[in-house]
């Protein structure tokens, strides 16, 4: 296999699009027929996120293979570090306002809202552990660097085979806790490192040190067995979500995250794209997925100013054109909002694509143009 895998790199934007599709949540109130198109929508992206532990966890392997393990942690701890930094300040400034302008319409005091905002924001367990306190939406980054350090953990002290059965173990039981209450009703957050990421980011690593290569010759079964899998991963949440309750379309929108079959569905498309490494590289698709990152840290204030937006619109008028069209304009601006910022803080060089997202004065200034 070619040192780049265009199929994985072009994976990385689409798979963000999706992300950006589940946080602004399109067609959602608009009716049964608008509820059924959101579970679709929905259920359909619900692939991203663990496409993207796996993803690391994969090239996590790669790059460790011949070398030690701790190095190329710290490398990874950097960057993600980076990157959650980058985030949060950038959406801190964003939800503070919302909470000011909230708490000045309610006629609140300011100083006591934000003041009550922000001690929310410095829990160390949010802050650190489930990366929960400025943003629901940041969590990703310290759940990956978990992920990434307990199966650190596992390769240094030489027990990598106990790696699968425990991620599994820690996944059903956050399964059980988040998506199947009516078998056992546990109470814990589970969408994080590691009875979330951990799982996802260990199939990852299994699937390159298994050292089977899934063949191009084979990809048109990869291809309909990932298509299987994505059906039955839409009627298993139909079952959970409506069968089982006896509820329609037009009661609401089915929203517990992740099923059994996140997991096989997923599984089965990143076994796909592996078989065809070369699929999308003559396209833009591999490139844009360079901005993949970008876009995810960048769009928790852009959706949060994008929502106000919204909200403002459909004050002043909910006739149907308007709401429908609202729905249609709010994911692409926000996703293309996003990219569009992110661009501009590295083309002013505060941030360096592929590189340190964290700004600094030496950076800055030794990207300044000599006169």
């Amino acid at each position: 296999m070619a040192t780049r895998v265009y199929s994985i790199d072009s994976m990385r934007i689409i798979a963000m699009l999706f992300v950006v599709v589940i946080h602004t949540n399109p067609f959602a109130g608009v009716g049964g027929y608008g509820n059924g198109l959101n579970f679709l929508l929905e259920t359909v992206g619900r692939f991203a996120v663990p496409f993207f532990f796996i993803t690391a966890g994969y090239f996590f392997a790669m790059k460790t293979a011949d070398g030690p393990v701790w190095p190329y942690l710290r490398r990874r701890f950097s960057s993600i570090g980076s990157l959650y930094l980058l985030g949060i300040v950038l959406a801190l400034p964003v939800f503070v306002s919302g909470t000011v302008t909230s708490a000045y319409a309610a006629g609140e005091s300011v100083p006591r809202a934000v003041a009550a905002h922000l001690i929310r924001t410095v829990s160390p367990i949010e802050l650190f552990y489930y990366g929960t306190s400025v943003s629901e939406i940041l969590w990703f980054l310290p759940a990956l660097f978990v992920s990434l350090a307990a199966i650190s953990v596992f390769v240094v002290t030489e027990t990598e085979r106990y790696l699968l059965p425990v991620s599994v173990g820690l996944h059903l039981v956050g399964l059980l806790a988040a998506s199947y209450t009516m078998v056992i009703d546990l109470s814990f957050q589970f969408r994080d490192g590691l009875f979330f990421g951990f799982f996802y980011t260990t199939m990852g690593y299994y699937v390159y040190t298994s050292e089977w290569q899934p063949t191009r010759d084979r990809s048109t079964l990869y291809l309909a067995v990932t298509i299987v899998f994505g059906l039955l991963h839409v009627v298993e949440r139909f079952i959970l979500g409506y069968w089982l309750p006896g509820q329609t379309f037009s009661a609401g929108v089915y929203s517990p995250t992740y099923t059994l079959f996140t997991a096989v569905s997923t599984l089965a498309l990143f076994i796909f794209l592996l078989s065809r490494p070369s699929l999308g590289e003559s396209t833009p698709l591999p490139s844009w997925g360079a901005y993949a990152v970008g876009i995810y840290v960048v769009h928790p204030p852009v959706l949060f100013i994008f929502e106000q937006v919204g909200d403002a619109i459909l004050a002043v008028s909910t006739h149907s054109v308007v709401v429908i069209l609202w729905h249609l304009l709010f994911t692409p601006a926000t996703f293309f909002g996003a990219l569009a910022v992110y661009l501009i803080l590295h083309r002013l060089h505060v941030i360096e694509i592929g590189g340190s997202h964290l700004p600094s004065w030496p950076h800055i200034q030794s990207k300044q143009p000599q006169r």
